[in-house]
């Protein structure tokens, strides 16, 4: 029986269903003869002035998407601003993927085409604004010109050009062919925020009905027709390769048909998942582990420590740091994170169709035109002659900015007559995830007169930014890994940033959620609340000292310390922390409020957060991607460590790899400053916020100034000292 070929378990959970939706999504759903999976994007008889805006005779207006939707609401908020200066009809909005084109999507901030970096509003705020607005100029043009009127004596409004005077109206739909022809004019005035219709206002985000009844398609979902299944081992430990292969069990699994042996992984291909993983299952394999079979969690941070000592390349200097360290008392300290899976919710997949002329992928992935050249490479082909189907992704936070699952599975699928879905199982994922690097802080701070005089600070770590984008690695300098940190909010006069690469041998390195500024956010803010209990001040009266000058970052901390109660009485080893962050073109400040027990385990009680992202494009979106990245970072200060013996991953499942679970959550309140200013980043501002202010929660409640994570139980039981 075949019949799984032809249902998936969304089928199953949308048999029957039938539900209204308002805008209209046209996401891959399956393939079938003849009807590509992702709809091409004609042009021909429709008003086409841009790379994002497409009107049809009916006025049916499909928006592309250059950013890809993985959670953080951006199809929403993409649409929200196109449709605000088209002036567009919002129910006959149709949304579309935007191609694999470097030319025409690429991110603004990275040049790339890539969604990562909390880039999606502010990177595409301008051009987004500017392509709206050039459209609806060219329909103003056209019934103008149809009316023999002047186009400033026309307004536009839900998809409809109006004449005041005569009373005359067209719709878009109508003006389309006549558009087509008019001039793109250039300099074409934006709305006023005061005028904005769409924007700023709280709409539900678009994908989330689809996502409740199972109608959305991820990439893991993607069925083509004659597909098989495949699952793989690759060598546990990093950069081993495969030595001798016993397949004599596994071809006696029923739905077994392939197994493909590559220099460094085995897949098993099979009629179904279960018969390629029970295949799996039956293999003997031995594996030649190399050199690397030999290190450890220990070498790794011997190694990251001994670096740390050495001076680095200067990122920021101000005043004079040895006149400043000189002033007043000095304190200094150290801080460290380790390496970090990205454990998203749907594992690594891609499907692909290998043939010897083409090759099509259907994948969710945030670097869409790397991946097509990447796959390219694998599958030995032309650029031009590989197909990149793009899905919804059921997580990224930056593992999906990375090509090597797709080109992995174009290497299994070249040795498979016909499509093959490749998944990872979640042993596979965490064992073999490109990891947040491992990082050590140092500061040397000098207080005088209640306030910081000096302030040396160098990070330690590996520098993604050099494989990853080598433009932007310049001077010794990873952008990222010194984000956060060469632009604390606070007035110090004397400071002296330094930044040292130190790569971990052999340990695959990538973006998580966060990036840079998880490291350098944990340990400043960690650090102010030390010297200001040095300096016999409040926590927050200590930073409202230096902020004379950011009334952004004075505003969202005085209003953070006022929603989350700073001050009020609490109970024993109950704590309130702190954290005041730059973060990705935001202001955030968060209290955490949590109770440390006497074996050292922690109730989070709650949560606030106030953020200045400036203009607010949807405060819906911005609110949940606040509380999801105040869960994730919150999880990864409590649990998240990846640790490394005899070159392998010790972590496997969510079993000792895990998660905050729902009745762990704390109540989490965040509010939205109303703000004039160009948006910023928001989808990572809580990952980088929670696990300082939970640190300075435990501060409060136990005196135990913690200057390591994950979070270690045993220095917080009572009686230990750290």
């Amino acid at each position: 029986m075949n019949a799984h070929h032809n249902v998936s378990r969304r089928t199953l959970l949308t048999g029957g269903v039938a539900t209204g939706f308002l805008l209209a999504f046209h996401l891959p759903l399956r393939a079938a003869p003849n009807e590509p999976v992702q709809p091409p994007d004609v042009t021909d008889g429709k008003f086409a002035p841009n790379a994002f805006i497409r009107i049809d005779a009916d006025g049916a207006t499909t928006l592309v998407m250059p950013q890809v939707e993985m959670g953080q609401g951006i199809y929403t908020a993409v649409s929200m601003i196109l449709a605000e200066e088209l002036d567009a009809d919002w129910s006959q909005v149709k949304l579309l993927h935007a191609p694999a084109n470097e030319k025409l999507y690429g991110n603004p901030i990275f040049i790339i085409q890539a969604t990562g970096g909390s880039t999606s509003v502010r990177a595409f705020w301008k051009p987004l604004r500017e392509a709206g607005a050039s459209a609806r100029a060219m329909l103003v043009q056209a019934a103008a010109a149809q009316w023999q009127v002047e186009p400033a004596s026309c307004t536009t409004s839900k998809g409809q050009v109006t004449h005041k005077a005569s009373g005359r109206t067209l719709s878009y739909g109508a003006l389309a062919a006549a558009a087509s022809g008019q001039t793109p004019p250039k300099n074409v005035p934006l709305k006023d925020p005061k005028d904005f219709v769409y924007i700023g206002q709280p709409f539900k985000r678009l994908d989330t009905p689809d996502k409740v009844n199972g109608k959305a398609v991820y990439g893991i979902d993607a069925i083509v027709p004659g597909m098989k299944f495949a699952t793989l081992a690759q060598c546990p430990v990093f950069g081993g390769k495969v030595g001798k292969v016993d397949d004599r069990e596994a071809r006696k699994i029923p739905g077994v048909r392939q197994i493909v042996v590559l220099d460094d992984l085995v897949a098993v291909v099979g009629d179904h998942m279960w018969a390629a993983k029970k295949g799996l299952d039956a293999l003997e394999i031995e594996w030649n582990e190399g050199p690397n079979a030999k290190i450890n969690s220990k070498a790794v941070w011997d190694d990251l420590r001994a670096a740390s000592a050495k001076d680095g390349v200067v990122a920021q200097s101000t005043g004079d740091i040895g006149k400043g360290l000189a002033v007043g008392e000095k304190f200094e300290a150290s801080f460290e994170l380790p390496f970090l899976a990205h454990a998203t919710m749907e594992p690594l997949n891609a499907t692909v169709h290998c043939k010897p002329d083409s090759c099509e992928i259907w994948t969710g992935t945030q670097i869409m035109a790397r991946v097509q050249s990447e796959a390219a490479k694998a599958a030995g082909l032309p650029v031009e002659k590989v197909t990149v189907n793009q899905h919804l992704l059921g997580g990224g936070f930056g593992r999906k900015l990375e090509p090597d699952m797709v080109v992995a599975a174009v290497r299994i699928a070249k040795q498979v007559d016909g499509p093959v879905k490749v998944v990872w199982t979640r042993e596979e994922d965490i064992q073999h995830d490109v990891y947040r690097p491992v990082y050590r802080d140092t500061i040397a701070a000098s207080l005088s007169g209640g306030k910081i005089v000096g302030w040396k600070y160098k990070i330690t770590g590996a520098a993604i930014i050099a494989r990853w984008l080598p433009p932007a690695f310049q001077k010794g300098i990873d952008i990222d890994a010194i984000d956060s940190a060469t632009d604390v909010p606070y007035e110090i006069p004397n400071v002296h940033v330094e930044y040292v690469r130190a790569e971990p041998p052999a340990i695959p390195t990538g973006f998580w959620r966060g990036v840079g500024p998880n490291n350098n956010v944990f340990a400043v803010e960690s650090f102010m609340d030390e010297l200001a209990r040095k300096a016999g001040k409040d926590p927050v009266e200590f930073r409202r000292g230096m902020l004379a000058n950011s009334p952004r970052f004075l505003s969202v901390l005085n209003l953070a310390a006022e929603k989350a109660g700073w001050g009020q009485p609490l109970p024993a080893r109950v704590g309130r922390g702190v954290c005041l962050q730059p973060s990705f073109g935001s202001c955030i400040a968060t209290v955490v409020e949590a109770e440390v027990d006497e074996q050292g385990e922690i109730k989070l009680r709650r949560a606030t957060s106030v953020v200045d992202t400036g203009i607010a494009v949807n405060p819906d979106t911005i609110v949940a991607q606040v509380e999801g990245g105040l869960i994730f970072g919150l999880t990864a200060a409590l649990y998240g460590e990846i640790t490394i013996d005899k070159g392998r991953v010790q972590q496997s499942n969510f079993h000792d790899y895990r998660m905050l679970r729902i009745n762990q959550t704390p109540k989490i309140e965040v509010h939205v400053v109303k703000s004039g200013e160009a948006p910023g980043g928001i989808g990572e501002t809580g990952t980088t916020a929670g696990p300082p202010a939970l640190r300075n929660a435990i501060y409060a409640a136990t005196g135990v100034a913690l200057r390591r994570l994950p979070i270690d139980r045993k220095l917080l039981a009572a009686g230990k000292k750290a």
